[in-house]
This record gives C-alpha cells, sequence and structure tokens, in this order.
C-alpha cells in the first residue's frame, strides 16, 4: 500500500467538496480554542474572552493584525477566524509537523455564503460575531504548511462563496466562549 502523500492533492480536496457542503447549517460544536500570541505560536485553551473594542486578550490582533482600517487601526471584521472541521482534517495531515492553522476555533458547519452571509449574527457561548465581508483566501503560510493545491482550492472558480478557508468575524458583543459550546445563526439583533 502507498504512503499517503504529506500534502493533499488536488483530486482528493475537489472529491471532498460535497461531503464539506454537507456539513450541519446550524449548532456546531465548537472545538479547538486557539490563541495566537505571535508569529507561528499556537497556545490552546478551553475558554477564550472576546471583547468588541479589544479582540481577544492574548492574540496579536490589536498589535499585529494583518489587516487594517485606512486609519490603521486594526479591522474589526478580522478578530474572529473559524475553520471547519471537515477542512481542517483534510488538509491538516502532518500533526507533528505542520502548525495548526490558527484559527479561533474549529466547527463541523457549514460556512459558505449561502448558508452564513455577510452580517449574519452568530453566537458562540456568550459571544456574539458578525460574519465579516473579508474573504479568507488563504494566506502563503497556507501554501506552505498544506501545499500548493490546498492554497488554489480555496479561490478556485466556484469556490470564493463555499469559504473552504473560513470565515473572518468581528465580535459585537463581549462575552466567553468555551470547549463544548455551540455555535449558533441568530435570526434577530443583539441588545
Amino acid at each position: 500500500m502507498a504512503a499517503a502523500s504529506p500534502t493533499v492533492t488536488r483530486a482528493e480536496l475537489d472529491a471532498a467538496v460535497p461531503h464539506i457542503l454537507a456539513a450541519p447549517k446550524d449548532g456546531a460544536v465548537i472545538e479547538q480554542l486557539c490563541l495566537r500570541p505571535g508569529y507561528n505560536q499556537r497556545r490552546f485553551v478551553d475558554e477564550i474572552t472576546m471583547t468588541r473594542a479589544g479582540g481577544i486578550p492574548g492574540e496579536r490582533w490589536a498589535e499585529a493584525p494583518w489587516l487594517r482600517l485606512p486609519d490603521g487601526r486594526p479591522h474589526p471584521g478580522i478578530q474572529v477566524c473559524i475553520l471547519q472541521k471537515r477542512v481542517l482534517d483534510l488538509i491538516w495531515r502532518n500533526r507533528e509537523h505542520s502548525p495548526h492553522p490558527g484559527d479561533t476555533f474549529i466547527v463541523d458547519m457549514d460556512l459558505g455564503t449561502d448558508n452564513l452571509p455577510e452580517g449574519q449574527l452568530l453566537q458562540a457561548g456568550d459571544v456574539v460575531l458578525r460574519v465579516s465581508g473579508v474573504f479568507n483566501d488563504a494566506c502563503v503560510k497556507w501554501k506552505t504548511r498544506y501545499g500548493d493545491d490546498a492554497k488554489a482550492w480555496v479561490t478556485a472558480p466556484g469556490h470564493p462563496p463555499l469559504r473552504l478557508r473560513g470565515i473572518l468575524c468581528s465580535i459585537e458583543r463581549d462575552g466567553r466562549v468555551r470547549n463544548g459550546d455551540l455555535l449558533r445563526k441568530l435570526d434577530h439583533a443583539i441588545r
């Protein structure tokens, strides 16, 4: 039997799309809470505090965001990153030698635009998030860690609305998120 490829192939990625699209539409269990205190650093925790003003304490968003507003402030639409579990399981093959992608948390949920349009409110623990219009197109680190095919797959024709690299969100209501909490869609305004 041949050894598995160190990185996922485009054929494997394309074959997995129906499975990814079949993820539940709501009520997903939050897993693998991850803090990124610095570049290429990961700290897994059981609970994360989130605030509109400061993002996630212990994260680099406030000091070194990858996207800023025209006035230089950190872009609030990138405070929280959420990745689908089915995508993580597909691309993260070499867990001993390749770092976790660094998303704030992982869920088995459909993150595509048909299910979670821009502006959709989500409740995670007692935090309320808003799905951002900022598209996560997979940075060069994604390509380096998981392969050329994994990067090209995210932006392939027809794929951007699927949000295969996950969604980005702003924090709309302060609170805490814990491993095991549910991520739920809200159909009303926050108070």
